[in-house]
């Protein structure tokens, strides 16, 4: 298979394994009590800091657990004006190339440094999702190509589902010969067998129900119909048909009938073919809307299915009372992206997150049909918590929408009779708008719109928009776990034992045992220990073995010495592990 090359791929290749593991340390809850410093127990989370670090702390709790994975990672424009900075020159970036790649990343091209930036966040994506998980990763054509290489690598090309065209516009830019309207949408599995394992139908919109009729009072409720023929010769499927009317007919001219007679006769019987409304014509087979457990969508999305940035900007701004934002990703499209991948208990993943629209998504469609999806927002820029979650509170709480409404204050159309006293009639709208100032917010001036004479008067509306409840915890990346071959030890031993029972069992450390202050858990009929002490050196011994309680067929107990001969180890069937030495690294 074809493989992209860049400068420092070599270096970034097997970075992720090299990405020390950090905690994380929960800074404050939200829910619709507000903020606080209890914890809630959500299982929403926001994170602030390096989505690279960020993705290594998620592995302990969440590998192979992610079902869809949505991310709109910096498109590499150049353009370093926004809010958000759209391209890999940020310091940060830079400071970490600088880091990883050595002096060599000075000579990279602006393309070079986004692959060396994207590759290692991928192969950390890619164990994050489920085995039946999809990723969606919004581009333009700034990267597209290469990205779509990189996904190969990682992802597998076997695994690739489709590239998507989202129409982002509403409208062409005239400043512009050619005007950009759309952008891609890359989509691939983690395994990709059955399509129809890890893929939803959509739901039917109101358009497409609109074409279900009832013309002839079926009690099986509207439907539509389809060809009743197919292409081709096929000598089962050429018989003769009466129709209601008594007509007998045959397929037509280089086609035959799209099934064999005994399932002709079954539709029939059921009711299941339209011969017209006289009853004469050709069979069709009717499909019926009670039937159709959803849709499925092809790989043009338009801005009236989906979204534009218009909208989500506009929706933004009125959330946060302020414009933080050109480009944001509109709410139905990662409705749609969501509906598309998840159970009404999966977990949504978006390590970039930048104003929490994947939240907002995630709350809008829990609070619409009850249901417990989950997400995971990362972002590393300063405003992860000024606009990121600020967004997501207001969305839980509540928030006002003002709208301007305009209305008609002077109306006159303007005839050839009038126009000769085109004067008075301009008199006449000014006198209108001065006389509705202080009714309305602002009067404009008199306008010729549409062959009238106006004069509009603009007031504000607000409405109350209710909000979606739900909850989060909002957390800052902590302490690595290890200083080189050294443990941290100011991470906390319930933040050490947590990850060390992960790594053995790939499941979360069970509540603490009273009577066992050292005991894990059990898992596959083996038993977990970790004898640890701050101050002071653990010894696996005869001792500490009388002070096990718990009954299982196999132990793994980690100490920092061991004084039990390997045929003690072997009669009570334990496996040592030296700490640190013995902690794995993931």
């Amino acid at each position: 298979m074809p493989t992209l090359e860049w400068i420092g791929k070599d270096k970034v290749v097997n970075h992720h394994l090299d990405v020390p593991y950090r905690v994380l340390d929960r800074i404050y809850s939200y829910d619709e009590a507000g903020q606080h410093t209890e914890d809630n127990g959500s299982e929403n989370m926001i994170i602030h800091g390096d989505n690279l670090e960020a993705l290594k702390a998620l592995l302990p709790r969440y590998e192979g657990r992610i079902k869809c994975i949505y991310i709109d990672p910096p498109y590499n424009t150049g353009n370093e004006g926004w809010v958000y900075n759209d391209n890999v020159n940020d310091p940060r970036i830079k400071a970490w190339l600088n880091k990883v790649v050595g002096k060599e990343g000075e000579d990279l091209s602006r393309h070079d440094k986004w692959l060396c930036m994207m590759y290692p966040r991928l192969k950390l994506l890619q164990r994050l999702l489920a085995d039946d998980g999809v990723i969606f990763i919004s581009i333009d054509d700034n990267e597209q190509a290469n990205l779509r290489m990189l996904c190969n690598e990682v992802f597998g090309k076997q695994n690739f589902i489709a590239q998507i065209v989202w129409q982002k516009r509403t409208s062409p830019d005239a400043r512009k010969r050619i005007s950009n309207g759309h952008e891609y949408i890359l989509v691939y599995a983690k395994m990709l067998n059955n399509l129809e394992d890890i893929l939803n139908l959509i739901e039917i919109d109101y358009s497409d129900a609109d074409k279900y009729k009832n013309p002839d009072h079926d009690p099986k409720g509207p439907w539509v119909s389809v060809d009743f023929t197919a292409q081709g010769f096929r000598p089962n499927q050429m018989y003769e048909i009466r129709t209601p009317s008594g007509r007998t007919i045959v397929p037509p001219e280089g086609r035959c009938w799209k099934n064999l007679k005994e399932v002709f006769d079954q539709y029939y019987a059921e009711g299941r073919l339209w011969f017209g409304s006289d009853g004469n014509g050709v069979p069709r087979q009717k499909n019926y809307l009670s039937e159709k457990g959803g849709k499925t969508v092809w790989t043009w999305w338009t801005n009236e299915e989906v979204g534009h940035t218009q909208e989500a900007t506009q929706q933004l701004a009125v959330i946060l009372q302020k414009k933080v934002f050109d480009y944001p990703k509109p709410v139905r499209l990662i409705q749609r992206i969501i509906q598309m991948t998840s159970a009404p208990d999966s977990i949504i993943l978006d390590s970039f997150a930048g104003s929490a629209t994947t939240a907002h998504a995630v709350l809008n469609m829990n609070k619409a049909d009850g249901g417990n999806r989950r997400f995971i927002l990362v972002e590393m820029m300063d405003y992860s918590d000024s606009i990121t979650a600020e967004r997501v509170k207001r969305v839980i709480k509540g928030y006002s929408s003002a709208d301007d409404v305009e209305e008609t204050v002077y109306d006159a159309e303007l005839t050839i009779s009038n126009l000769k006293n085109g004067a008075a009639l301009l008199d006449e709208a000014k006198q209108a708008a001065k006389d509705a100032k202080g009714k309305y917010d602002k009067v404009g001036k008199p306008k010729i719109i549409d062959g009238h004479l106006r004069v509009i008067g603009t007031y504000k509306s607000t409405e109350e928009i209710e909000g979606t409840g739900g909850s989060f915890s909002y957390y800052e990346l902590g302490e690595p776990l290890m200083h080189g071959d050294v443990l941290n030890e100011d991470v906390g031993v319930e933040k050490i034992r947590e990850y060390v029972y992960f790594t053995e069992t790939k499941n979360r450390l069970p509540d603490p045992h009273p009577d066992e202050p050292y005991f894990m858990g059990v898992h596959v009929n083996s038993a977990y220990y970790f004898y640890y002490e701050r101050d002071s050196v653990t010894t696996l011994n005869r001792a500490f073995l009388h002070s096990v309680k718990t009954k299982a067929d196999a132990y793994v107990i980690y100490a920092d010495l061991c004084m039990l001969s390997e045929a003690e180890l072997e009669q009570y069937h334990i496996t040592f592990k030296k700490i640190p030495r013995d902690i794995t690294k993931l």
